[in-house]
């Protein structure tokens, strides 16, 4: 996580974390499909989040509790989803914003798939999505400030 105190100054890093990604690594967006297993690259914006749990404190995001956020299955590589879920935040990549992560609507298409969450972690690659610690995922939520309209640029090293 990056930020920068004031406009013009240079990027500083505020936090690392570790990180996985889609099981077939990284697509440009326009050669992305359904149930490729990759995750898009490029830069996106971040608006929305939700998850399972109650908002963690000082939540500035719009956020949707509810119990819907439930992963179902198996992850890609037969782990369990449980907690998965409990704190996302949607990246801006082929869905409606200013609507909860859950929202189904694909501007671009089903067929380039959509639902792409930064996410709780569950130990095994996703199917398109970020996961990163659980911690990291609230002290992301906390930080985060929609009027500083924060993006995630996401791709493989040097992209």
């Amino acid at each position: 996580m990056y930020s920068r105190p004031g406009p013009g100054s240079d990027w500083a890093p505020d936090a690392t974390w570790p990180a996985r990604n889609g099981a077939h690594g990284w697509s440009p967006p326009a050669e992305r499909t359904q149930g490729d297993l990759t995750t898009p690259m490029g830069v996106f914006s971040l608006t929305d989040a939700g998850g399972l749990l109650p908002k963690p404190p000082g939540t500035k995001f719009p956020y949707d509790r509810s119990r819907l956020f439930v992963p179902s299955g198996q992850g890609v590589n037969g782990e369990s989803l449980a907690g998965a879920f409990d704190y996302v935040v949607a990246i801006d990549f082929n869905r409606e914003r200013g609507v909860s992560p859950l929202d189904p609507r694909q501007p671009d298409g089903e067929d380039k798939g959509g639902n792409i969450w930064l996410h709780v972690d569950h130990d095994g690659p996703s199917q398109g999505c970020v996961g990163i610690p659980k911690e990291a995922m609230k002290t992301l939520l906390q930080s985060l400030d929609p009027a500083a309209h924060p993006v995630i640029a996401m791709g493989p090293a040097g992209f």
